[in-house]
């Protein structure tokens, strides 16, 4: 009889990991989320401790941007962002997100002081919000509509200021 509940219990344990592993492996191959998708709600607690839940912003539109202080694509955009948010910030209903990615939050910090950045930032801590996006690498930014969809995804560095106005342009009363 021991030999039996022996055999159960690492047959249990091998379809529990296979099942584990068949989760990551369709994760994986879904790709990111993309236009058109609802986007996925998450929390982000910024460097300075202020918590922002996605779904507390419907009515809004979003920019979410992923990004590293170690990476050298998201610098040239950096100050495009940031003064895109100045742009928006009166309106009142354009709010900018940075979730930084896989960072220390020393340099994250400087990276945030250099570009000026005012717009909240914070860790993307057990890279949580990264996943629920899926993510491939930074810069990457979700562009999300008043109804939480997904309306424009940009992989690697927007070109310009007007690039990022021309993707929130039009989801705007102007």
């Amino acid at each position: 009889m021991k030999k039996l509940l022996t055999w159960v219990g690492l047959f249990g344990g091998l379809v529990l990991l296979l099942l584990v592993l068949g989760v990551g492996l369709r994760r994986s191959q879904q790709g990111q989320v993309g236009i058109g998708e609802m986007a996925p709600d998450f929390e982000l607690v910024t460097f300075s401790g202020e918590t922002y839940r996605l779904s507390d912003y419907q009515g809004s539109v979003v920019l979410v941007n992923f990004w590293a202080s170690w990476c050298d694509a998201c610098k040239p955009e950096a100050r495009d962002l940031e003064a895109a948010h100045k742009y928006y910030q009166p309106r009142g209903d354009v709010l900018f997100l940075g979730v930084d990615y896989v960072d220390t939050e020393p340099e994250a910090l400087a990276y945030l002081e250099e570009f000026q950045i005012t717009y909240p930032n914070g860790p993307d801590l057990r890279t949580k919000i990264s996943q629920a996006f899926r993510i491939r690498g930074v810069p990457e930014t979700f562009v999300i509509d008043q109804e939480g969809i997904i309306t424009h995804v940009q992989i690697g560095p927007f070109s310009s200021l007007e690039d990022i106005k021309s993707t929130i342009d039009p989801l705007l009363d102007l």
